[in-house]
């Protein structure tokens, strides 16, 4: 996948949770978890300006998922200094689960082409739906305008308290 393609997977994966967090009256969750999204829809693809690191290697993998997810929480933790250790813990468990859902979305723009990510990196094998190519024009703008339209549906329904 290209940027509009990731952009769009990570709205597509955003929309249901976005609801989820405005239903629950946690609209700020909300809107960072969508802005982190988006913002790091394309984080594994920093392989490319590495040199050393294949492209579709250890940065496509759930092991990098759960090592952003850690930064996160890391981060979340600091934001929580000073609270209550509960307030602690939802924040750092946010933080992770911001950081594993935004590279996971991207891992599932991958594996929707031929190509297919490793997703168990350094064993295992690639994982692919073969649905289409990455440079398809059709497939990316298909999937932002897809997942822009389901963000846009689930703000709909969450403003008139919709299950």
């Amino acid at each position: 996948m290209y940027r509009t393609g990731h952009l769009g997977v990570s709205l597509l994966v955003f929309a249901p949770i976005g609801y989820l967090f405005v239903a629950a009256g946690e609209p700020l969750a909300a809107l960072v978890t969508g802005g982190a999204m988006l913002w790091l829809a394309m984080l594994p693809d920093v392989d490319n300006r590495i040199p050393g690191i294949p492209h579709r290697g250890p940065t496509h993998s759930l092991l990098f998922a759960v090592l952003v997810g850690v930064a996160f929480a890391g981060a979340g933790g600091l934001l929580a200094d000073g609270v209550g250790v509960v307030d602690r813990m939802r924040l750092t468990t946010f933080g992770f689960f911001v950081g594993f859902v935004a590279v996971g979305a991207h891992l599932l723009g991958d594996v929707l082409t031929p190509a297919g990510v490793n997703l168990f990196w350094p064993w295992g094998r690639e994982f692919s739906l073969y649905l289409t190519r990455a440079d398809s024009t059709i497939a990316n703008y298909g999937l932002l305008l897809l997942g822009a339209t389901a963000v846009g549906g689930a703000g709909v329904l969450a403003a008139q308290g919709l299950p």
